[in-house]
């Protein structure tokens, strides 16, 4: 029994690639044309010329490119009102996130997170 070598494996796999690409290409063929056919009948029937369909294709592929180009944009992100201020020196906090250090270190000394909220 002989080993084939790599190379000899990777050309034979090559080369069954290579034909399984055909086929797949002759199914699509085979299965577009009746597609292609129904088009073709509905332009007939409805008297549509291809350049009403060049125009339109062009005007939906612009109008897809620029709906993906939106959604690319991240989102703005607003400030948040402060909700907390320390009496002393005025520094603030929205409430969101970690709590500040002035703040831990209040609670720390027993004072009451409540206590430092901002009153509209």
């Amino acid at each position: 029994m002989t080993r084939e070598t790599y190379a000899t494996l990777q050309a034979k796999i090559e080369k069954e690639i290579s034909k399984l690409q055909k086929k797949a290409e002759a199914l699509q063929t085979k299965r577009r044309k009746p597609v292609i056919a129904s088009i073709v009948a509905s332009m007939r029937e409805y008297n549509i010329t291809t350049e009403e369909i060049n125009a339109a294709f062009n005007s939906a592929a612009k109008t897809t490119r620029a709906a993906g180009s939106r959604k690319a944009a991240p989102a703005a992100k607003r400030p948040v009102a402060p909700k907390y201020r320390h009496p002393q020196t005025g520094e603030t906090w929205s409430g969101r996130g970690k709590a500040p250090r002035w703040l831990a270190a209040e609670e720390a000394a027993g004072n009451n997170r409540e206590s430092f909220l901002i009153t509209p």
